[in-house]
């Protein structure tokens, strides 16, 4: 007859349920994985087969019950840092967000808005363009490989324990919070750039002849011009949003590595 004592049953359901919260709390704040498109029940089934894949080869965690108090510290632990891990490879992606908040504004289209289900409120056409575009792009590079292999990385360097990560994590995050509007404003500026100048000659043309109806004439050509250097730019997106991803893979690097000291 097969008997279990709660000390190993305890020890099974360590092995599984720690990893299994870093894992889900990555899934809820990491792109492309928490779209609201994406079925609560897929992310479930997603978390718990990649936890079964790397629950073998992962270090053993502490002989905890995870029902104690304990164990639920170490839970809440271990669900901090998967959403601090998702969220820093979010920050990077909140880049073309801003970008497209930039290029909407200058070519007149931020009236234009849809409501966007992953954050819940209205958000400009061209944002959710880049958006869309983003994610495809994120996904035929093998960004979300790349990120599953970091995710198994960091069970290495910042491995489960009783020990608390360090409080230098967050001021890392909040240092990489930066790289959003500096990148967003990067991408956009060769837009803003020919917006600027054509609103330029746009006002002394104003100048030259009052008469002429500027709202009438402006928006068109403001938006058209928008439009043509959009299309101009897209062959060389693939190569910028990479650089985003470098800089978002970079900064979840330096989140995990001054977690762990």
């Amino acid at each position: 007859m097969i008997t279990l004592s709660s000390a190993q049953l305890d020890a099974w359901l360590s092995l599984f349920v720690f990893p299994l919260t870093r894992i889900l709390g990555l899934l809820a704040a990491a792109p492309v994985f928490n779209n609201a498109a994406l079925p609560m029940r897929v992310r479930l089934v997603m978390g718990l087969s990649i936890t079964l894949a790397l629950s073998p080869a992962l270090p053993p965690p502490p002989p905890l019950a995870p029902g104690s108090w304990l164990g639920l510290l170490v839970i809440a632990e271990q669900l901090l840092i998967g959403v601090m891990m998702g969220f820093a490879l979010r920050i990077a992606m909140a880049a073309l967000d801003v970008t497209g908040e930039l290029i909407g504004l200058q070519m007149g289209l931020s009236f234009a808005t849809f409501f966007d289900p992953s954050s819940s409120g209205l958000t400009p056409v061209m944002t959710q363009f880049l958006g869309f575009l983003t994610a495809m792009i994120f996904l035929a590079m093998n960004g979300h490989l790349l990120l599953l292999s970091v995710l198994a990385e960091s069970f290495t360097l910042l491995p489960v324990s009783l020990t608390p990560f360090h409080a230098a994590a967050l001021s890392s995050l909040l240092n990489s919070a930066a790289m959003m509007f500096s990148l967003g404003v990067l991408l956009a500026l060769p837009l803003i750039t020919a917006l600027l100048v054509t609103n330029i000659a746009l006002g002394v043309l104003a100048r030259v002849a009052p008469t002429l109806n500027l709202f009438a004439v402006g928006f068109p050509v403001t938006l058209a011009l928008g439009f043509f250097v959009l299309m101009l730019s897209l062959p060389y997106l693939g190569a910028a949003m990479e650089g985003v991803f470098n800089r978002g893979f970079e900064a979840l690097a330096m989140l995990l590595r001054a977690a762990a000291g």
